[in-house]
């Protein structure tokens, strides 16, 4: 899951009923799989001040297990990123490794950023969708 989502969840004027925010809940309330990556714990960090909303942060993410990256993720990212631009879709470096991530260990990706969907236009990326 991408940093949107966590976002959402953290601020105190988020929306707990987005339906994002609920799946989220969802899944760390049955014990469903989730897991992050050193990125997101970075960007959420970096837009949260305080030493309370680091604590907070630091004591949430310290169970969820974390994928890190390796030099084929890096490469295959850049070959997404390319390939998305080549089509016309703009995708964030970050975006692009967070989605390799999810690709390479067959996750699906629960975010509010539409970039992932146009993204997976061209990749083998799942992006979670609401049920309608």
């Amino acid at each position: 899951m991408d940093t949107s989502v966590w976002s959402l969840a953290f601020r105190r004027d988020g929306s707990p009923d987005a339906p994002e925010v609920v799946m989220l809940r969802r899944s760390l309330e049955s014990g469903e799989m989730v897991v992050t990556t050193g990125l997101v714990l970075q960007e959420l960090l970096q837009g949260f001040s305080g030493p309370k909303a680091r604590s907070d942060l630091l004591d949430r993410f310290g169970t969820l297990p974390m994928l890190t990256p390796d030099r084929f993720d890096h490469v295959e990212a850049a070959t997404l990123r390319n390939k998305c631009r080549r089509a016309g879709v703009q995708v964030g470096t970050i975006d692009a490794l967070i989605a390799q991530l999810c690709i390479r260990h067959r996750l699906t990706l629960l975010s509010t950023d539409e970039d992932f969907v146009h993204a997976a236009r061209h990749a083998p990326l799942r992006v979670w969708k609401r049920s309608a």
